[in-house]
């Protein structure tokens, strides 16, 4: 028999058909991966170790999506000579690895907006959202190339697809049950990662031993993996790296532990406005960025820019998370993103307050107001779970104003919705605090049509919606103005989280989270930049203490206003590592020790200082009690301070 004749004679047997069509699906997985490093190029780097581990994670993935494809082809005691049977086992395979890419371009897409790779909570975040159609027929005409993909890699999935062919003897049906008995360790292998019984399952946090940098694994890993391994997952897992007398010494989130139990001095009962803009990154802000592009950068925000030459900021500030939903619990409960976002997980059902609840104790009145329509993102019930006593939705908005002011996909432009903000609370008894949640800086990223001709575009998409929510935000304080409580309000304003990028500086695993903290005090209007580190978490315990609030309450932040430079600090997660940022540096940790030190100097991240920072030691005892003090109090519901 020639050689030719002996690979056809292989080719027959159903075990390498089966094969073949197996490194098909790993062919697609390597294509999605293409894609996802081409959309996001600014972002990752693509290493010969980013392939190595993607390997391993797709392995795992294709595995877990195409065993029953499998087990339906190798079935020795399946029909002999059924059409039908083998046309399923054909659709299956196809529809399979053809989701398997949609999800993971689809998560390319997504990217930027959260730098990471989507788990099982993305279906509890959008369960309330009835837009989602139009949000995707939208991205899917914006990214027209990755549909065309889709469907250039499906019909060459059902060309290439081979039969394993009919079951038809004896001997037939002997050589599937030995191949199904060859591929079942295997594919336990395959999945778990390893041979070994000392090899765990892997799962995403794994992909950092493939990556220079945390946001690099989001390129080793696959959408179907990430799934996959965090379906049913326990969030959070307590670490126990100190007793409790040490660990209390180290860090606590216990706010005025040791001060009477006392209310709010009424001198200083002011007002608390926090405007929460959409996608408001730092970058945007050219006030912010003095020493960007040379010096010569302007940024989309004249109006912002001149409100921060009356107030107070900070040299370095940061978001405790990249989505809307990170951003409400960090800015109004002092609660960070660590591993998933807090409200999707079962902690959100512990006990746990905010600023609205702790000042509706003392007497203020107060009302949270977002122009999606009621119960979008969640916000609607977790600002009834923090104690705010009203919410202005789309519904009450178009109750009093008429739905002509409707964007067409999310919510009430930004404009109408913050004078309405402004009127409703004219209408309040002082004091009050109140939350509003703008919209327009959002992805589909458009403005208003008497604004299209108007106002400039930028690099970027989202730049013209910052300049547009930059004049809404000046029409808001214009007519701020002119109300009685303006004078006696503490506005502070911040963003969610941050969004598309076009600064290398910003495209950093730390500069993905600069995010301004604004404090604007009418009545003490001389600007200031302090040289502290400020974070989200920060906002509940700084308007506190500005208020003179004396009871106790717990906030993963400090009071930034009080703290001596040196005591200021941020935290965030980004894909497995924790970032600390104190002392001039940024570390990043891991669940096995530090990855990296950087300077904050360092602003591209390029220097890793890790063993040679004399800070280092420090900064991990420190972090690690943050982790510690965060995983205990999820898990044992202390949130609040009891009362003995």
């Amino acid at each position: 028999m020639t050689a030719r004749e002996t690979m056809t004679e292989m080719w027959r047997l159903a075990p390498v058909r089966v094969a073949w069509n197996l490194l098909m699906a790993f062919a697609v997985y390597q294509i999605a991966r293409l894609a996802y490093y081409a959309e996001n190029a600014s972002y990752l780097t693509y290493t010969a170790d980013v392939f190595r581990g993607g390997l391993l994670f797709d392995t795992s993935a294709i595995l877990y999506t195409n065993v029953l494809y499998v087990a339906l082809a190798l079935f020795p005691l399946q029909p002999s000579d059924s059409r039908a049977y083998r046309a399923v086992c054909r659709w299956l395979f196809v529809v399979v690895n053809t989701t398997a890419l949609a999800v993971n371009l689809a998560d390319a897409v997504y990217f930027q907006y959260t730098m990471r790779r989507t788990t099982t909570t993305v279906f509890s975040e959008f369960a309330h959202e009835n837009n989602l159609a139009a949000i995707i027929a939208t991205e899917c005409a914006n990214h027209w190339y990755f549909v065309l993909l889709a469907v250039a890699v499906a019909a060459a999935l059902w060309k290439g697809y081979a039969d394993a062919g009919r079951c038809d003897s004896g001997k037939r049906r002997l050589l599937y049950l030995a191949s199904l008995a060859v591929f079942a360790p295997l594919c336990i292998a395959g999945m778990r990662g390893g041979f070994t019984t000392a090899v765990r399952p892997i799962t995403i946090s794994n992909a950092h031993g493939y990556a220079l940098r945390p946001v690099d694994a989001a390129l080793v890993l696959n959408t179907p993996f990430s799934l996959i391994r965090t379906i049913g997952k326990n969030v959070f897992t307590v670490t126990k790296y100190y007793g409790d007398e040490e660990l209390a010494a180290i860090y606590s989130p216990v706010h005025n532990a040791r001060r009477a139990a006392t209310p709010c001095d009424t001198a200083v009962r002011k007002n608390v406005v926090v405007i929460i803009i959409e996608s408001f990154g730092r970058e945007y802000i050219g006030a912010l960025n003095r020493d960007l592009e040379g010096g010569s950068y302007a940024g989309y925000t004249p109006f912002t820019d001149s409100l921060i030459a009356h107030s107070t900021t900070f040299a370095h500030s940061y978001c405790n998370g990249r989505k809307s939903i990170d951003g409400m619990p960090s800015i109004l409960s002092g609660i960070p993103m660590f591993v998933e976002p807090f409200i999707l997980t079962p902690a959100s059902m512990n006990d746990f307050t905010g600023m609205a609840g702790l000042l509706a104790a003392e007497g203020y009145h107060t009302a949270f107001f977002h122009g999606a329509e009621n119960g979008s993102m969640g916000f609607q019930a977790f600002a009834r779970k923090t104690g705010f006593e009203r919410y202005y939705g789309r519904t009450e908005y178009e109750a009093a104003r008429g739905s002509g002011d409707f964007d067409g996909t999310w919510a009430i432009w930004d404009e109408p919705f913050l004078q309405y903000f402004a009127d409703e609370m004219t209408k309040m008894q002082e004091p009050f605090m109140t939350a509003v949640f703008t919209a327009s800086s959002h992805h589909p990223f458009v403005v208003p049509e008497a604004y299209r001709a108007t106002l400039k575009e930028g690099p970027l998409p989202i730049h013209k919606c910052i300049r547009y929510t930059d004049h809404a935000l000046r029409r808001f304080f214009d007519s701020a103005r002119r109300q009685p409580w303006f004078a006696n309000t503490i506005f502070v304003i911040t963003s969610d989280h941050t969004n598309m990028s076009d600064h290398a500086e910003y495209q950093s695993d730390i500069g993905g989270f600069a995010a301004p903290i604004i404090i604007y005090d009418p009545s003490k209007p001389v600007g200031e930049v302090q040289d502290k580190v400020a974070q989200q978490t920060d906002i509940l315990p700084t308007v506190m203490g500005m208020l003179g609030y004396g009871k106790p309450f717990i906030a993963f932040g400090i009071d930034v206003l009080k703290a001596p430079a040196d005591s200021t600090w941020a935290v965030n997660y980004l894909g497995g590592i924790y970032q600390y940022v104190r002392y001039g540096h940024v570390l990043q940790y891991g669940g096995d020790g530090t990855r990296a030190v950087y300077s904050l100097d360092d602003r591209l991240m390029r220097h890793n200082l890790a063993g040679r920072c004399s800070v280092q030691p420090l900064m991990e005892r420190e972090l690690k009690a943050i982790i510690q003090q965060y995983m205990q109090r999820m898990n044992n519901d202390q949130l609040t301070v009891k009362e003995r």
